[in-house]
């Protein structure tokens, strides 16, 4: 049976390693037979693509297909996420790639990037209501929150962002090798074209220590209350930090782009986008304090310090649903 690989369908299931390849061939030739049916849909592999490449070396072996139906790529696409998320020996990055894969096929596939004959208004609230139900399915099912889902999107959008800029990074930081933040990815995506290399060189620069970036909370090569091989991690590898033109510049491109609603955002956009600068804002408190520990232990650097801290305590306290702190 001659069947076909798709490149965007094989592209989305994380490579075997080369062991693992070896493994698996092993085992077909073993039992003479490849015992799961390859899933096809029209002629199309959709599971089964390092079975099928076994069984060109080896003709004799026998197969079988199952065909399953889709309505259309976004849902193959999505159905192939959701069944590698099954597998055990995934990354902390792939399987955030596949959960915001997934999440976007799913809203596309519902008509979330299409153009709709029904009134636009109504057809954005429908498709919001959408987004907020299938978030927060996926997150029920892969044991995440309902803004880790929102925010892996974004996740996929920074490292396809990345891809383009320098081909070859997307597997590097989906295997671990390159270690990044999921705020230094998400940043890459948000950013306008012309800024993005500037993003992606930073990930690419050399760094003092080979040990994990702090930020990313999925990998934990720290152990707790070890104090000086925290300090150590956390000075091996130092942050993008943007100036106040670029954050605004940021937020301006993501105001203006083409896929933001112009109706109102769901209540889990609001949130993320808040607790996504909250995060922000501590890391870069945590980040400059601790690598300039000695500098901010001066009287005079303290006294203004403590004044930063009441300045951010006041627009708290008078914080009103988003409106200007003056306005009453």
């Amino acid at each position: 049976m001659d069947l076909k690989i798709d490149p965007e369908f094989s592209e989305k299931i994380p490579p075997l390693t080369p062991e693992e390849l070896e493994q698996l061939e092993a085992n077909i030739l073993e039992e003479g037979a490849v015992i799961n049916p390859l899933i096809v849909w029209n002629g199309v592999i959709v599971d089964g693509h390092n079975r099928y490449r076994i069984l060109q070396r080896h003709p004799e072996i026998t197969f079988h297909v199952y065909e399953k139906e889709f309505s259309d790529r976004y849902e193959v696409i999505a159905w192939i996420c959701k069944n590698q998320l099954g597998r055990r020996n995934l990354t902390p990055e792939q399987k955030k790639v596949l959960i915001g894969t997934q999440y976007k096929m799913e809203k596309a596939s519902h008509g979330g990037d299409r153009k709709a004959d029904t009134p636009k208004s109504s057809y954005q609230n429908d498709n919001l209501i959408e987004q907020e139900r299938t978030s927060a399915r996926i997150a029920r099912e892969n044991g995440v929150s309902q803004i880790s889902v929102i925010r892996a999107e974004k996740y996929v959008d920074g490292v396809d962002a990345a891809e383009e800029i320098s081909p070859g990074i997307k597997g590097e930081i989906l295997s671990g090798k390159l270690k990044c933040s999921d705020k230094d990815i998400i940043a890459i995506a948000r950013a306008s074209p012309e800024d993005r290399k500037d993003l992606v060189d930073a990930l690419l620069a050399p760094r003092p220590s080979s040990r994990g970036h702090p930020e990313n909370d999925d990998i934990d090569d720290v152990e707790p209350g070890d104090a000086d091989l925290e300090e150590k991690s956390s000075g091996a590898a130092a942050p993008y930090i943007p100036s106040k033109a670029s954050i605004r510049k940021i937020s301006e491109a993501m105001a203006s782009s083409p896929d933001r609603p112009s109706c109102e955002m769901s209540a889990e956009f609001i949130i993320e986008e808040l607790d996504d600068a909250l995060e922000s804002m501590i890391y870069r408190w945590d980040f400059c304090l601790r690598e300039n520990s000695k500098e901010a232990a001066d009287k005079d650097c303290c006294r203004r310090i403590q004044e930063l801290v009441e300045k951010g305590k006041a627009y708290l306290k008078l914080y009103r649903g988003g409106r200007k702190r003056n306005e009453t």
